[in-house]
């Protein structure tokens, strides 16, 4: 999920416990079978897949998976066609929402996604009805651990980034699609592998939550979303107020 990173840190606190692990593996899988199909089956040769395989070793994803996943992807073992698959739509309070998935079933995936939507508060638009509100960028994220928001900072920028948020969990590096190999290679010198590396959104206009109903609103919406097997990522344009966040503490 990617919204204010303050928001970002309420959802790590209310989800870390009650993590699923086998939907995290499902969604690392798919990833990894789309990338190789994508590309090339050596992660040095297919940017995508290496990125798909550095997240899936972060997560505890077993070598056998993984290398089961690229031979699916590969052809060299039969496995799931899926494709791409991007949904629009407005969350409680008209936040814009951008939900990406992977599936092998284009009319299930886009039912659970509407039935998701409108039992919690929002609706699905249609292709283009929120999409001029974000951009497509490249995405890496580093655990606080890794290194001060400062050091973080200095190092990603000298490499070519656009921009950096800290939170309490996490520094999200943000930079142009074609930059994104470089400066996670650059990135992984000094720091190790990142949490992940991938292509996704950024909010070009945001919309601020008004009050903490409408976040919690927000934040179930979101929960029920990336419950579901066929979605990867949903991305918000909702900036949440410290006064409000604070509240979730």
């Amino acid at each position: 999920m990617s919204g204010h990173s303050k928001f970002s840190t309420i959802k790590h606190k209310k989800g870390a416990k009650d993590a699923k692990r086998a939907k995290i593996f499902t969604k690392l899988v798919r990833e990894i079978t789309v990338a190789t199909r994508q590309g090339q089956p050596d992660p040095d040769a297919n940017p995508r897949l290496r990125n798909a395989v550095i997240s899936a070793r972060k997560s505890g994803l077993p070598r056998e998976r993984i290398e089961t996943a690229i031979k699916k992807g590969s052809g060299e073992l039969q496995g799931e066609n899926y494709e791409e698959i991007h949904y629009e739509g407005y969350g409680p309070g008209g936040v814009a929402l951008i939900v990406d998935a992977l599936t092998d079933n284009r009319n299930r995936t886009a039912s659970d996604v509407r039935s998701a939507f409108s039992k919690q508060g929002g609706n699905l638009g249609e292709t283009g009805s929120v999409g001029f509100m974000f951009e497509r960028v490249g995405i890496i994220e580093y655990p606080v651990s890794a290194a001060s928001a400062d050091a973080i900072f200095e190092a990603a920028v000298e490499c070519g980034a656009d921009n950096v948020e800290s939170s309490e969990e996490a520094h999200n590096i943000t930079c142009t699609i074609d930059d994104l190999t470089s400066v996670r290679d650059a990135l992984i010198a000094k720091y190790g592998d990142p949490e992940s590396a991938r292509i996704g959104w950024v909010a070009k206009i945001t919309s601020e939550v008004a009050n903490v109903e409408q976040a919690e609103s927000i934040l179930k919406l979101v929960d029920a979303l990336e419950d579901l097997d066929d979605v990867q990522y949903v991305t918000g344009n909702f900036i949440v107020p410290d006064e409000i966040a604070e509240k979730f503490d």
